[in-house]
């Protein structure tokens, strides 16, 4: 293969391509993606969340900049915590989750505490320096150009910010590797196919983790663009990761 190619999921595709490919697994599953979500987790990803935004150490007037930020469970945690003198930045690169998110908000009451826009992380319309925190969710597994994307990610953050990266990762107990992956790739897609009639997207999201680095490269990676102080965090057993990294 070349230079150019990429992974999406288990395959090989033109690097150009990816984003593309990415983007019809999410409009496939955008209507459906907040009950998938429940079920694939037992709701754990609800409690993984509310730990992550924890961990962000926000203050009252942040600049919050959530990218990936699909139908909005860390921007509606994250609001109240910057307050009326802050700001939460929904981006997505997919306009129908951003839809979505945006809808979820207006539900809510939260939609004019908000910015709504439709960007990709590899090249993001934000001024350097302009954001206090950066949070991304579930989101970086699917990006064609991770480097890329951390690297602008430090660009846009202000110094004494943080990037937060939560993330399925590596599972580090052993004794449950085989009942792990019996789910990821017999249940999850049969889930898939019976809730949002779309085997193939669940598919790919099972083999998106497998091929997402494990702690220890995406630690590397966070350094190797820049951020400062880089550590992860370990929830589930390893099945997600929270990564943290620093400007000084």
């Amino acid at each position: 293969m070349s230079g150019d190619d990429t992974d999406f999921g288990f395959q090989r595709v033109p690097a150009d391509d990816k984003a593309r490919r990415v983007g019809e697994v999410f409009r496939s599953v955008a209507g459906r993606y907040d009950l998938m979500n429940d079920l694939m987790s037992g709701g754990l990803h609800r409690l993984w969340k509310r730990q992550a935004v924890a961990m962000a150490g926000l203050r009252p007037g942040y600049q919050v900049l959530d990218l990936a930020s699909g139908t909005g469970d860390l921007a509606r945690l994250m609001a109240p915590r910057v307050g009326d003198a802050g700001r939460v930045i929904m981006s997505d690169i997919n306009e129908s989750m951003l839809c979505r998110g945006r809808d979820r908000m207006l539900d809510c009451g939260l939609a004019t505490d908000m910015d709504f826009v439709l960007a990709d992380a590899e090249h993001l319309p934000f001024a350097d320096a302009s954001m206090d925190r950066i949070t991304m969710a579930f989101g970086l597994r699917n990006v064609t150009r991770k480097e890329a994307a951390l690297e602008e990610m430090r660009r846009v953050l202000k110094p004494g910010g943080m990037v937060l990266i939560l993330e399925f990762s590596r599972l580090r107990l052993a004794p449950l590797e085989p009942f792990y992956e019996a789910y990821s790739f017999r249940i999850l897609p049969r889930l898939g196919k019976l809730i949002a009639d779309d085997a193939e997207s669940y598919r790919y999201l099972a083999e998106s983790i497998r091929m997402h680095p494990d702690q220890e490269t995406l630690r590397d990676m966070m350094q190797a663009a820049g951020l400062e102080d880089c550590d992860y965090t370990n929830m589930s057993g390893g099945i997600v990761a929270v990564h943290r990294g620093r400007v000084y």
